[in-house]
């Protein structure tokens, strides 16, 4: 049986769905063919998707992936009538294709998915239309449905998206919309609930933006801010973004005015609510007259290089520590934006506060605006696993709180039972380990949600 299920020519093709039709006629012909199935299935899912290379791996992995799919389903419904039993064996055989990790290692599968979706939703995304990227999409979601972690895709996927919207790298805010809208329909709206916060932040951030202007305009005194001035105002609990930068921050004389006005529009509209500036993921523009040129740098960097031509406005040459001061520095970022070429100094292995600095006026560019640093740049091995850390804390936070929902309901229950029924509830969003799920009982214990009952070591009774 199993030659005829590996050949697919027609002369094979035909002996299947003759012997479909002969083992169907029996109650027990079926299950070792669909068993055969499932397993070969299984074996070229996995070669299809082993040995990628790292190059564009989260194209080559869903295609793959998606080409093993659609070959099958074909199969089935041309060769064994469709049958839902066959359909099956395909689904059981991909989740185990598509979840596969190897000994002592994470599944890699939910972190290609959402690296997958970032690349067709950038503005790099090159030789595409909006309707080719719509096609992607969908098909993503025959993949994506396949992937028991889908939390630790969510993680990385809001992550991207923060990114794609902050620094305006999205090719289209209705794609933007369309994907959530898919992944919404596929998981519910409480998977999709901060994703669809932070895509609202933006359109409420850009009528804010227009808000404040009038503001401004509206004042007894005609205020002139002296530079173009937007922002985000974005929601805490939506966004995945720190709130600590790893060094110090000096806002430019030349902003200052903006963030003082802004903060008293907002406090005037909004009471009670507090604003907290993450000024390492700004962007700033400085048009250099000298050079005839716009310097751009939306750098993830605690020191946005722009920072550093501001001491020069007023003349050619600068001092070490005036460029410290004014931006908040280190002599080591100073350092770096030397060896970049737009400044000179005497030595650059002894830079210090007391360094002198000059432009330099030799520096050209073909390009009327170019960028300081990339935009972007690659996630750290810290920033992956913190990734990882925060989805085991908001694990363990949904399983305290499944077992706190069932326990109400049910208010005495045995121990595999509850077991059982969490597992059923959480396994939309992950496979929950058993250890996990009985220290969150433990926990819950210690808190006084539950307790053990009296009548028996192997029963838990619920706290009112």
């Amino acid at each position: 049986m199993q030659n005829v299920i590996i050949s697919f020519d027609k002369r094979k093709k035909n002996d299947m769905a003759n012997m479909y039709v002969l083992l169907r006629a029996v109650s027990t012909g079926l299950p070792h063919m669909i068993q055969e199935l499932q397993n070969h299935i299984h074996d070229e899912g996995l070669r299809a998707t082993s040995n990628l290379t790292q190059e564009n791996m989260p194209t080559l992995f869903v295609e793959s992936v998606l080409k093993v799919h659609g070959k099958f389903v074909q199969l089935i419904n041309t060769v064994l009538n469709g049958d839902q039993h066959f359909m099956s064996a395909l689904d059981k055989a991909l989740t185990s294709v598509v979840n596969y990790r190897e000994p002592k290692s994470v599944c890699k599968a939910p972190e290609l998915l959402a690296k997958y979706c970032d690349n067709l939703l950038k503005k790099s995304a090159k030789g595409m239309t909006e309707n080719e990227v719509e096609d992607r999409l969908t098909s993503f979601i025959t993949v994506f449905k396949y992937i028991d972690d889908k939390d630790v895709f969510q993680k990385f996927y809001a992550r991207m998206l923060a990114k794609r919207l902050i620094h305006g790298l999205s090719m289209s805010m209705d794609s933007e919309e369309a994907m959530i809208n898919k992944l919404k329909q596929a998981c519910g709206y409480e998977f999709t609930s901060k994703l669809h916060r932070m895509y609202t932040d933006m359109s409420v951030s850009a009528d804010l933006n227009n808000k404040f202007n009038n503001f401004i305009k509206n004042q007894d005194t005609v205020i002139d801010l002296g530079i173009s001035f937007q922002i985000y105002v974005l929601q805490a609990g939506a966004w995945p973004l720190t709130q600590a930068p790893s060094s110090t921050f000096a806002i430019p004389q030349e902003l200052e005015k903006s963030v003082q006005m802004f903060e008293l529009f907002y406090s005037q509209h909004f009471s009670g609510r507090k604003l907290t500036w993450l000024h390492y993921l700004c962007t700033g523009e400085v048009e250099n007259e000298l050079f005839g040129q716009t310097i751009c740098d939306s750098s993830l960097r605690p020191i946005p290089k722009w920072q550093f031509f501001l001491p020069f406005n007023n003349s050619r040459n600068g001092h070490g520590k005036l460029m410290l001061c004014a931006t908040g520095g280190t002599a080591f970022s100073c350092r770096q934006a030397i060896y970049n070429g737009y400044f000179v100094t005497a030595a650059f292995e002894d830079i210090d506060a007391e360094s002198s600095f000059s432009l330099n006026m030799n520096f050209s560019s073909k390009r009327t605006k170019f960028k300081i640093t990339t935009s972007m740049q690659k996630d750290t091995p810290q920033e992956m696993e913190q990734t990882r850390s925060a989805v085991d804390e908001d694990r363990k936070m949904y399983l305290q709180a499944a077992i706190v929902r069932i326990m109400k309901a049910r208010k005495v229950l045995r121990h595999n039972a509850l077991i059982q029924e969490v597992i059923s509830q959480s396994r939309a969003r992950f496979n929950p380990s058993i250890s996990m799920i009985k220290k969150c009982i433990e926990v819950l214990i210690d808190k006084q949600y539950i307790e053990r009952s009296q009548a028996s070591a192997d029963e838990y009774s619920y706290v009112a």
